[in-house]
């Protein structure tokens, strides 16, 4: 008898534990999610004065709804050590070089009263101090806030949960009263109240994936994800993509993640002709859009990897050839996942038109984030597949080599060595 009762408890707390998996995953990250994430600035978007940032996406909000995004991810909110934003500093303080508290609830609003939701940029590694290392302000927060192995050798907390960052102070997220506490309320009172209803978490390889769940369900965040950005071994993808199944499966299924396998192997697709690379050895999409495409957000560029305002600018860690960029987009707008449109693409580069074909096309065929793939092609110089929407299939091709789905297909959109047809 105590051996069932004992099975069935276990029984119990493991269909809680799945049951309450299950209910932490955001809403747009449960699957057939028709989202599509705009990131809403770049790397020099805090230098704009006259409008600033705020009042620059503000004069494009009914220009986006058009577009047909669903999601802006703004950038980090608060006041900041450094003009971008990604050195916090005074976490309730909503004033930036973006503009001011006022000017972000007013372009938020502006985006939600359009139907489009607003996404969070949330930087929890690490915090600077006020004047000098560690005079953590607004809210206060001691030195047993930082990790005991932070470079500052102030820190009176445990050891880091994750590799050290040396831009700022490393936080001590097993730390429950100052740091665990202190994220959530400035998530619940601060960033919520200004009408965010998701989250981007900054660096999440620095500290564990359990404390983002935590902190993504404690906002009952709608969409969640996160940066997780490692170094790419093109001999060896699976291993990559699984550190990505790996963490989203750390934060209890309660937030999704950045594609970056993906974007690597874009990345060399696109400069080197590997098309192949894009197709596993199953037959599915490589990367985590083939393993797991609803928690799965695709990019081609962003205020990290990419130019800025023109080719050549910004930071361009690691960009898609510049000349390439709208493969990318023909290539992550017809297939599943969360696909990511960067800004300065569409108003800088002057690729508007050719962004919102590809918008238009996927939405018309009802392709979401956990659409049916079959890849007719995959070789070098060319990649072709066709996409089973709810309603149309799509077929696409990229690479320069030709290639066609046959008869019964009207060609949707085009351009240098792209296409999208629908059936």
């Amino acid at each position: 008898m105590r051996n069932k009762t004992m099975l069935a408890t276990m029984l119990a707390s493991a269909f809680l534990a799945t049951s309450y998996a299950y209910a932490a995953t955001p809403p747009a990250q449960s699957g057939n999610s028709q989202a599509i994430l705009l990131q809403g600035f770049h790397w020099k978007s805090s230098s704009y004065a006259s409008p600033n940032w705020y009042n620059t996406v503000l004069n494009n909000v009914a220009d986006l709804k058009a577009l047909g995004v669903t999601h802006v991810w703004f950038p980090p909110p608060s006041d900041s050590a450094a003009s971008e934003g990604y050195l916090p500093r005074q976490l309730n303080s909503l004033n930036s070089r973006y503009g001011s508290s006022a000017e972000l609830t007013n372009v938020v609003r502006a985006f939600t009263n359009n139907g489009i939701k607003a996404i969070a940029d949330v930087v929890v590694n690490h915090r600077v101090g006020t004047t000098g290392w560690s005079d953590f302000t607004n809210p206060n927060w001691t030195t047993h806030s930082i990790v005991n192995n932070d470079e500052c050798n102030c820190g009176l907390g445990n050891a880091d949960t994750g590799p050290g960052f040396n831009g700022g102070r490393d936080l001590d997220h097993k730390n429950v009263g100052e740091v665990q506490n202190g994220v959530i309320n400035w998530l619940n009172y601060t960033i919520k109240p200004v009408g965010f209803s998701g989250l981007r978490f900054d660096y999440v390889k620095g500290f564990g994936a359990s404390y983002v769940g935590q902190y993504a369900n404690a906002f009952n965040a709608e969409f969640c994800v996160g940066e997780l950005w490692n170094d790419l071994n093109l001999n060896n993808i699976d291993a990559h993509r699984q550190g990505i199944m790996d963490w989203i499966n750390g934060t209890g299924n309660s937030c999704g993640a950045f594609d970056f396998t993906t974007k690597g192997l874009l990345n060399d697709a696109l400069a080197n002709g590997n098309y192949w690379r894009l197709k596993d050895s199953s037959g599915k999409p490589q990367g985590a859009v083939g393993w797991w495409p609803a928690m799965a957000v695709t990019f081609v560029d962003n205020h990290d990897t990419g130019p800025a305002e023109s080719c050549g600018t910004g930071q361009n860690h690691w960009p898609v050839p510049c000349g390439a960029v709208m493969q990318g987009y023909a290539y992550i707008l017809s297939h599943p996942g969360i696909p990511t449109v960067f800004y300065p693409h569409i108003y800088n580069w002057n690729l508007k038109t050719e962004i919102a074909a590809l918008i238009k096309a996927r939405k018309a065929a009802g392709v979401h984030s956990t659409s049916p793939v079959a890849i007719q092609q995959a070789t070098q110089g060319l990649y072709a597949a066709i996409i089973t929407g709810s309603t149309r299939q799509l077929a696409m091709k990229i690479g320069p080599n030709s290639w066609s789905p046959g008869a019964g297909w009207t060609l949707q959109t085009s351009g240098n060595n792209y296409a999208v047809w629908m059936k």
